[in-house]
């Protein structure tokens, strides 16, 4: 599409400032996506309804899902709402999930993070385990309660790449140290979606989808916590301008695509 660097949508969150509602969007997202991706970047509000997730998409050369303190509401995969395990934030979850249909309909690269990573596999039919470090034997995925930020982005665990996979031609190794700031995660796995990285525990930490050609690669980590810092967390970009740019993926696609 463009001539130039591609442009990318940055999908926001709707939250209150004070007595209004606000459009909103954590610098670090855009920023690693415009400095590693080399690409640009405009945020897309969370209203659905006067921003047709279609007609934004046909825009763009493709989106990223950021992170996000909201959850994905357990109706949208079928489950009972669950006031325990709010925030919610309807608008982001409409504007969402319409925003992967349409790049998958258009043949767009799609990045995801932690809630984006969560949003990918609800699109695909997957559901979401809203206890994820509560069952005996699994690792702890967030820091301990109180943990200033810093000391939340500290907080990981190494995972396991899928060999053959996207993100294991990527690093040309057997797996990763990643940080894990998230206390929700997949449950089902969503139909179409390839496992590209697993924590100790087993839970998925990483999936890869190319349906219709569009390049669907999401994780459960925080690639856009001081990636200046973290030459593994660049590389994620890195692999999302290239897709970008209109190359296939090493690795990609194994099945389904």
């Amino acid at each position: 599409m463009s001539q130039t660097r591609p442009l990318i949508g940055v999908i926001a969150c709707h939250v209150r400032a004070g007595p209004e509602g606000s459009q909103a969007v954590i610098d670090r997202y855009v920023q690693a996506a415009m400095r590693h991706a080399d690409a640009l970047a405009v945020i897309v509000p969370a209203d659905p309804d006067h921003a047709p997730p279609r007609e934004i998409a046909a825009r763009l050369d493709g989106v990223m899902l950021t992170g996000s303190p909201s959850n994905v509401d357990p109706r949208r995969y079928g489950e009972a709402f669950d006031p325990d395990h709010g925030p919610y934030d309807p608008d982001r979850d409409a504007m969402a999930l319409g925003l992967i249909d349409a790049a998958i309909a258009l043949g767009r690269p799609v990045l995801g993070v932690c809630r984006g990573f969560q949003e990918i596999n609800v699109a695909f039919g997957g559901t979401l385990d809203r206890r994820i470090s509560s069952h005996p034997g699994r690792v702890k995925h967030h820091a301990p309660p109180g943990a200033d930020l810093t000391a939340q982005f500290t907080h990981g665990h190494d995972v396991a790449l899928t060999p053959g996979g996207v993100l294991a031609s990527a690093y040309g190794r057997q797996s990763l140290a990643v940080n894990s700031v998230h206390f929700q995660g997949v449950d089902k796995l969503g139909p179409g979606l390839e496992i590209e990285a697993r924590a100790p525990d087993g839970v998925i930490e990483a999936v890869f989808a190319a349906p219709n050609g569009a390049q669907i690669l999401a994780v459960q980590w925080h690639p856009e916590w001081r990636p200046d810092l973290h030459p593994d967390s660049r590389r994620l970009f890195e692999l999302f301008g290239q897709a970008l740019g209109g190359e296939r993926l090493a690795g990609a696609p194994r099945s389904g695509g």
